[in-house]
């Protein structure tokens, strides 16, 4: 079963631009033109920055050795409601596509089903995890980026602590989230989540 589908605050990080007066047109400085647009010195348009930025890829598999998973990744987006939407197949674990790619900066989130009405599923042992584990996810472009396990908690899923697993960081960071924690036969389900918290290594 997977954990209660959290809803996610969206936070908007807005930046006010300064609008300096412009008076003059001495050399090398912005003048305007006719219509009021301001045109740029040609210095300043053929401009480029020296400084490279990667791309990072979508996220294709995630294998965590220490608890024996390896998994391909399934795209997740939201319900109709606005919560996240869960892994089809309990096997496979899924990447939520509107927060961070693994690799960039801010948390990238990956959730998976505990176990199902069969057995075991994906991330059944991901309680087992401890500070210092590696997880590997790889691209579709075939590269793979190593994060190191900070911490592993578990929280009852009316508390769960939803700054702490979507909200925006400076650091690329990762975030595994299953169930956990005793069942609750009337609402067939686990009444905690197990989240692991891990740093780009």
């Amino acid at each position: 079963m997977m954990p209660g589908a959290a809803r996610v605050g969206v936070v908007a990080v807005l930046a006010a631009a300064l609008a300096g007066a412009l008076t003059g047109s001495a050399p090398g400085a912005a003048a305007r033109s006719t219509s009021g647009s301001i045109t740029a010195p040609p210095e300043v348009a053929s401009f480029r920055s020296t400084r490279d930025y990667p791309d990072i890829p979508v996220p294709v598999r995630l294998r965590v050795p220490a608890v024996r998973v390896d998994t391909a990744l399934q795209p997740l987006g939201r319900n109709a409601d606005g919560t996240i939407a869960v892994p089809a197949d309990p096997d496979v674990a899924g990447w939520y596509t509107e927060g961070p790619r693994p690799g960039q900066p801010g948390p990238a989130v990956i959730l998976g089903h505990v176990d199902s009405t069969t057995g075991p599923a994906v991330f059944f042992h991901l309680a087992r995890l401890s500070p210092g584990d590696a997880i590997t996810v790889d691209g579709a472009d075939g590269s793979t980026r190593t994060f190191r396990v900070t911490r592993v908690t578990r929280v009852p899923k009316d508390r769960f602590p939803t700054d702490l697993v979507y909200l925006p960081t400076l650091q690329p960071a990762l975030r595994l989230v299953t169930c956990g924690g005793s069942f609750d036969r009337a609402a067939h389900s686990y009444r905690d989540n197990i989240i692991v918290f891990a740093d780009l290594a």
